[in-house]
């Protein structure tokens, strides 16, 4: 979907500047949410491009405003309310107020966080021969979902040239919507700078994406 969390290529927002000596939370309630977050997912209430798409469906001020575990919070509170694991009276209450809705895998103690902190493997088999190969110029299509998708704006539409196959994996777009795996071939896909920005651009600079097959087209 083309929201504000699809930012690469845009004026005003600044440079990035890594905060030194970073902590790994701000905050306790940011530890909190994180485990609560890995949690649900191995329990099984959802998959890792659903949570994705929760977060970048956050109205643009609330996103923005912000920071980076409060739309984790933000986007696990709407995702867990629209599967039927809370309600908004529960959430405003602060407890519970009818029986749970079951888990597909059950609870979890401390003998499990290890396992369940760990991310998931994601390579497939391959359904298919790849389309593409190393050193083919490829367009990356010009689409605008509605839904979650993995390709970013400012290479739709531009020409760039395959630098790596990295085998089949679950196809995002549609793990998101929970229409399946869909497995398909991921590459890494090279555009000069100069393509993607025009005469403004740096010249020298390149932009390296990881595109699933059903992204690209042949140039």
């Amino acid at each position: 979907m083309n929201g504000v969390h699809d930012m690469g290529g845009m004026d005003g927002f600044g440079k990035v500047e890594p905060e030194p000596n970073e902590p790994m939370f701000h905050a306790d309630w940011e530890s909190r949410v994180l485990a609560m977050v890995r949690a649900m997912g191995a329990a099984g209430a959802f998959n890792i491009d659903t949570s994705r798409f929760y977060r970048e469906t956050l109205p643009p001020d609330v996103y923005l405003s912000s920071s980076y575990y409060k739309k984790w919070f933000l986007g696990l509170e709407e995702m867990l309310i629209e599967k039927g694991y809370l309600t908004r009276e529960e959430v405003a209450a602060g407890h519970a107020m009818q029986p749970a809705k079951a888990l597909k895998h059950g609870k979890f103690d401390l003998a499990n966080v290890e396992r369940v902190m760990v991310r998931g493997k994601f390579a497939r088999p391959a359904p298919a021969p790849a389309k593409f190969n190393i050193g083919d110029r490829v367009r990356a299509k010009n689409i605008h979902p509605a839904t979650h998708t993995r390709l970013p704006r400012y290479v739709r539409g531009h020409v760039g040239v395959v630098e790596l196959n990295h085998g089949c994996h679950v196809f995002p777009d549609s793990a998101a919507m929970e229409l399946g795996e869909n497995p398909q071939w991921l590459y890494t896909v090279v555009f000069e700078g100069s393509d993607l920005w025009g005469a403004d651009g740096d010249p020298t600079s390149k932009v390296s994406i990881d595109a699933f097959e059903p992204y690209l087209d042949p140039a």
